[in-house]
């Protein structure tokens, strides 16, 4: 066996409220295997969203460890963390997140100019990812000149733009009618088997999560198989 790209440790999430706490995850554990593809289900309010952020150091379990390649992603600073999701990490959200003031091509190509990468040779891998993912004529349109499928297939070049060791999916389709929901899909899953990128994908949607090697069921706080 390998060693995991993700590990996840005994991940607890607590919540205060008011005079009460919450504790959203409570001791999760889950490991992923390079160019795995996982699916994670459950109900509205279950902490899948939140548990995807720990896992990409935007939130700080109260107790337990997450690791990504090897390197701690809990407890450290936020420019460790910065520097470790540039290297490994790629995220792909309901809303697409893009940059309204920049191209899509500009978009794309940001997190590689974060990594100081020259912006021609940024610009360029950009526009051939761009290509990939049909938007091949619509380089210089902003992200409001752009269809809902188009933005979230920008969106996906963004988050692969790095080649990263894994990516972070929450309901990446579900701001999408089914056609387009379908086909930005199949291209994260060409994507991700051509790159052999790790894929994490937090969806309501069990068709969605039958396409993923491994189905996994957050509930109340803690991971179990999908049965």
């Amino acid at each position: 066996m390998t060693d995991p790209v993700l590990d996840c440790r005994g991940v607890v999430r607590r919540f205060n409220e008011g005079a009460s706490t919450l504790v959203v995850l409570q001791g999760v554990d889950l490991q992923v295997q390079p160019a795995e593809r996982v699916a994670i289900i459950g109900t509205s309010g279950s902490g899948k969203t939140t548990l995807l952020q720990i896992m990409g150091g935007l939130d700080e379990p109260d107790e337990g460890q997450v690791f990504i390649n090897g390197e701690a992603m809990h407890g450290t600073d936020e420019k460790t963390k910065g520097d470790l999701r540039n290297r490994n990490v790629g995220f792909i959200y309901q809303f697409h997140h893009l940059l309204p003031e920049f191209s899509a091509e500009e978009n794309v190509a940001m997190p590689l100019m974060i990594r100081r990468e020259p912006r021609a040779a940024a610009i360029e891998k950009a526009r051939e990812l761009l290509g990939r993912v049909g938007l091949g004529e619509r380089l210089h349109h902003k992200p409001g000149e752009l269809s809902g499928g188009e933005r979230q297939r920008a969106a996906v070049a963004r988050a692969l733009i790095t080649r990263p060791q894994l990516v972070l999916a929450d309901e990446p389709t579900g701001n999408l009618d089914a056609g387009n929901g379908g086909h930005v899909l199949n291209l994260m899953l060409e994507l991700n088997q051509e790159m052999k990128t790790s894929l994490v994908i937090v969806t309501h949607d069990h068709s969605i999560a039958a396409k993923m090697d491994r189905i996994l069921v957050l509930e109340d706080g803690a991971l179990r198989p999908f049965a």
